[in-house]
């Protein structure tokens, strides 16, 4: 075996250490730069439509973030003494919550009473004196009977209370500020439940929400991958029984992930609940390249070789197949630049930054480790076992091709099959586990008094103080009162519902005055008395704009699917459409923001996966130059992906955020199986061998390795499962799934697709076993 073949920098490897150890130490400086962002928006990007109307209702009208403290008494019973005076005493409180701008509960909800000809608005329930049972019937009466209030501060059958805060967190810090919110509430919540230790309180809203996001984050990258880590060299060390190829192994993984999240910081960017599976997934990509490199060596010095050519001997056939496998995993990551979320757009760049790292570490680094480091031989009797188990393997392929390609085409067929029951539904809520405390919360309101899910219209009269026209609130009242009769909508806010019991009010609390004023003059008159009246920071400059042209709609729905939603929203604008169409309006969300992405996203991810496709046989046709080796290796390329959804038909059929680029990340990964064993045949072939010596040898050659990067790689995505946050954990335990059918495939269907019909014999120079030349 030749050293001439050697790369030039190979030949001085200590120099070629230290070059390394300059560019790697300047390359990681970047991560001191680095940050965790965890707000929900880091899954929209700034031209999202849905996110522009958002952002153009809360200029309109003010900030919608909130926080919503949940209180469940024992007895079920809230209306009591005892606990509407802890509802008060929480919404007072609950005002020092930073970014705090208002407070909105039963206890402090602004009830208006008729007094001779005067309107009288006050608190419900009184801030100062002792809460007399006078009061609490009088609470009860009023709280359960306001459209308004129930179903949103308070349940129906009055047992639990909600006191909502209104947050206004800057754009720029949200990730810090919701966790000083957090921090802020937990701490008030736990002085409230030394007082009453017998009531449950629970934490819900979007301030929630986007602390469980950054927490999910943080827990993923503090357990997932020193766990990750620890399954790697408990893997290696027992399948390839060396310290020196876990050590090494081990260095390069560190490398290349340092050198991926160096890149990320000196670029700027944050990691979220996303790109924090880069490290993961990078260092089980690397491991797969380093196998390969050290299996190849190993198996050189066991032929006799020093370690010189056997180095030579596993950088030059190894060159070819990892740079492929890099370059194609790379193209499937860098496909994700077609998702319209950004986040996903930064985790398929970074993986594939950390991809490329580990391939050029991998022919660098880890070779000149190699060099230094002892190596312990296999023993030739060893090594001849495993070639025997890998050559009786490929006699049983062989000898029976095809019925394995039956069998293997028959079953595949089958769990493609169950493909079409998978249906694209994201809710935002189930992106968490049902141990995560935000998910508890919003089970909990979801189940005792209404969901998370929230919707806001925005009602353009067209003209300044055009709200006040009888016909638009004629409008406005008949829009209020279709929602109320949909199914999913649990609570509507709407300032007709406002102007209706204002004129109740004048008219000395007379119920069948409960509707709208008929002239605009009176209808503006009670609104500018009202107003008046109201405390600060309980104004209506949440429902109207300053120069009342604009009125808001604010409906509180169930936790719905995104397909829910989206049927929600289409029978919402039907119904404008047919009875408002001489108005504007907008109608945003965070619920309605997610429900788009996740349906833009997928038929986005479908658009690049045949341009990926092409790519990668492209590039694989050019690298075998082969053109019937690069056409045949579409089949174990597509297969696994297709019967991977069909299974997931079976075990979820739901198709979220998280799953919707799988299929271009799987593509680009296992091809590295494929890749591999392909290049072995060809060589066998191109030695003047059969199809059917050729896969013997690409068995025993490159068998062992295969079973190890699968291992690998299974064990690296199947970490992902454990995730407290669904997209990742979805997304590993799919990937896993269709890695581990890309192994199956390309140890059955492949080898006996190419003994049937890969019929073009080179030579008839080789006719005898290969296992016996190569042992």
């Amino acid at each position: 075996m030749k050293t001439d073949t050697l790369p030039a920098w190979l030949t001085k490897p200590g120099i070629l250490l230290i070059l390394l150890s300059i560019l790697i130490t300047i390359i990681a400086a970047g991560m001191q730069n680095l940050s965790f962002r965890g707000d929900y928006r880091i899954f929209f990007a700034e031209d999202n439509p849905q996110l522009q109307a958002f952002d153009a209702i809360e200029r309109t009208f003010n900030k919608n973030d909130n926080l919503s403290l949940v209180i469940a008494p024992p007895s079920d019973e809230l209306f009591s003494r005892q606990y509407l005076t802890l509802v008060r005493d929480i919404t007072e409180a609950a005002w020092q919550i930073p970014y705090s701008t208002r407070v909105d509960s039963i206890s402090n909800y602004q009830h208006t009473q008729a007094q001779q000809d005067d309107l009288l608005v006050a608190d419900l329930i009184d801030k100062f004196d002792s809460v007399t049972q006078e009061q609490v019937q009088q609470a009860k009466a009023v709280a359960l009977t306001r459209p308004e209030l129930v179903n949103r501060l308070v349940s129906f059958d009055g047992k639990v209370a909600v006191v909502n805060v209104t947050i206004a967190l800057d754009d720029a810090e949200k990730t810090a500020q919701a966790n000083e919110i957090e921090a802020f509430s937990k701490k008030l919540i736990a002085e409230f439940q030394e007082q009453y230790p017998e009531v449950t309180f629970y934490r819900s809203g979007i301030i929630m929400m986007n602390y469980s996001f950054f927490s999910s984050a943080q827990q993923d990258s503090s357990t997932l991958v020193p766990l990750m880590f620890l399954i790697v060299l408990i893997v290696l060390g027992l399948m390839l029984r060396s310290i020196t190829a876990v050590i090494t192994t081990f260095v390069v993984l560190i490398v290349a992930i340092t050198s991926t999240l160096g890149i990320a910081g000196w670029l700027g960017m944050a990691i979220n609940t996303a790109s924090v599976n880069v490290p993961t997934i990078v260092m089980t990509l690397a491991v797969a390249d380093c196998v390969h490199i050290i299996a190849s060596m190993r198996h050189g010095l066991s032929q006799g070789n020093n370690k010189l050519q056997a180095l030579a001997f596993a950088v030059r056939i190894n060159n070819k197949p990892v740079f492929i496998t890099s370059i194609t995993t790379a193209i499937g990551f860098l496909t994700m630049n077609f998702s319209d979320v950004p986040a996903i757009r930064e985790f398929g760049n970074l993986t594939a930054i950390g991809v490329i790292f580990a391939w050029l570490l991998s022919i660098s680094l880890l070779p000149a480790m190699l060099y230094f480091l002892p190596q312990k031989v296999t023993q030739q009797s060893a090594r001849q076992l495993e070639q025997q188990g890998m050559a009786r393997f490929a006699e049983f392929i062989t000898s029976r091709a095809k019925p394995v390609l039956w069998i293997s085409v028959i079953l595949i067929a089958f769990a493609t099959g169950f493909i079409g029951q998978n249906k694209i539904n994201d809710e935002a809520v189930k992106y968490f586990s049902v141990d995560n405390e935000f998910r508890q919360a919003a089970d909990f309101m979801a189940e005792r008094i209404s969901g998370m899910a929230t919707l806001s219209i925005a009602l353009d009269s067209g003209a300044p103080g055009g709200i006040n026209e009888p016909t638009y609130l004629a409008v406005l009242d008949q829009f209020s009162t279709w929602l109320r009769a949909q199914p999913e909508v649990n609570n509507v806010v709407s300032l007709s519902d406002v102007l209706k019991r204002l004129n109740k009010s004048m008219h000395g609390d007379d119920q069948a005055f409960y509707r709208l004023a008929p002239e605009r003059t009176l209808g503006a008159q009670y609104l500018l008395m009202y107003e008046m009246s109201l405390p600060y920071g309980l104004d209506l400059n949440n429902q109207i704009n300053i120069s009342k042209s604009q009125s808001r709609v604010m409906v509180v729905l169930e936790n719905l699917g995104s397909t829910e939603m989206l049927a929600f929203e289409q029978r919402m604008n039907t119904w404008l459409a047919q009875h408002a169409s001489q108005y504007h309006y907008l109608a945003s969300s965070p619920s309605l923001m997610f429900a788009h992405i996740g349906e833009r996203n997928m038929k986005s991810m479908l658009t690049s996966l045949p341009l990926a496709l092409i790519l990668i046989s492209a590039l694989l046709i050019f690298a075998l130059r082969d053109w019937r080796l690069g056409t045949m290796s579409l089949l174990p390329n597509i297969l696994p992906a297709l019967a991977g959804f069909g299974l997931w038909g079976l075990i979820s059929g739901e198709i979220n955020l998280g799953l919707s680029i799988v299929a271009s990340m799987t593509l680009g990964i296992i091809v590295d199986d494929t890749v591999h064993f392909l290049a072995k045949y060809q060589y066998a072939k191109r030695q003047g061998n059969n199809a059917a010596e050729s896969v013997r040898y690409a068995f025993v050659t490159v068998g062992k390795a295969l079973w190890i990067t699968t291992v690998v790689l299974v064990a690296g995505f199947s970490i992902l499962a454990l995730s407290d946050f669904r997209l990742n954990s979805d997304m590993g335990q799919l990937t896993a799934l269709i890695i581990s059918i890309a192994l199956l495939v390309d140890f059955f269907l492949l080898p006996a697709f190419l003994i049937l019909f890969d019929r073009q014999y080179t030579s008839e120079a080789h006719n005898e076993n290969l296992v016996r030349t190569t042992a």
